[in-house]
């Protein structure tokens, strides 16, 4: 999904939490552009950024894992478009375009104190430079920003073991 807004990304995870019978992770006030994180919510939500960059690099140690042109879409084999999901080699835990295609959402905030609600955008697209689509490029949007190359990826929290 791409051309989405961060507010549209976590009220789709809330609503395939409870299409599926799961905890609704976040507490939301659109109006007041205010959003809580139950952390004892078993739904969906977005990965902390923390949690995008351990997914994307999936053991790797690298600026990315594997030859640019094999594992993204980005401006200089895009052909100025998205592309279907899974087109490219995906990384060793066999997750599909976390490089490059379009930019992910993550659940934090770019940095408050400057930027307010600004959130976090990880992975870089298809519209991008070659030196954007690695690991630990970021960048931030306002909430309510919908853009033709930022999409989002839901995640699950394992829950802890039974005594």
């Amino acid at each position: 999904m791409e051309g989405v807004s961060w507010w549209d990304a976590v009220q789709f995870c809330n609503a395939l939490s409870e299409r599926e019978g799961l905890t609704p992770v976040y507490e939301l006030s659109v109006d007041d552009e205010r959003a809580a994180w139950d952390a004892s919510a078993n739904g969906y939500r977005l990965p902390t950024e923390a949690e995008w960059e351990h997914a994307c690099r999936a053991g790797s140690t690298g600026a990315r894992y594997g030859p640019l042109d094999e594992v993204a879409w980005y401006q200089g084999n895009s052909e100025g478009r998205i592309h279907a999901v899974g087109a490219r080699r995906p990384n060793s835990w066999g997750l599909y375009d976390m490089l490059g295609n379009v930019w992910d959402w993550c659940w934090d905030l770019y940095d408050a104190e400057v930027y307010g609600t600004y959130r976090v955008l990880r992975g870089g697209g298809w519209a991008d430079e070659h030196w954007s689509c690695r690991a630990s490029v970021r960048r931030r949007s306002h909430p309510t920003f919908r853009i033709d190359d930022v999409g989002f990826r839901v995640v699950r929290s394992v829950p802890p073991p039974r005594p």
